[in-house]
């Protein structure tokens, strides 16, 4: 076996760069923090109008959350509704 002598600086620079390594991974190990989307971010991502929102609210068909007048949706949320509404192709060549 070889062994590899490292001057003091260079020992820390390597140990720096472990620890860099080591906490860009327990922070994507971090489980996904939630985003919020107001409504209007909601309408434009969706490309629907503020009626279509609010039925959707009506009808279940969308978690949201309300604080005073302001309407937020969890993104999560959002692409489960669009999962829960995806259609595959039928025909098939």
């Amino acid at each position: 076996m070889e062994a590899i002598i490292l001057t003091k600086d260079q020992f820390n620079d390597l140990m720096t760069k472990l620890d860099t390594i080591q906490s860009q991974l327990r922070f994507k190990a971090d489980p996904r923090k939630e985003i919020f989307l107001d409504n209007n971010e909601f309408m434009t991502l969706l490309k629907v109008c503020k009626r279509t929102a609010q039925t959707w609210r009506d009808e279940g068909k969308i978690s949201f959350s309300q604080v005073g007048n302001k309407i937020y949706y969890k993104l999560t949320d959002v692409e489960k509704l669009m999962q829960e509404n995806y259609n595959k192709a039928f025909k098939s060549k």
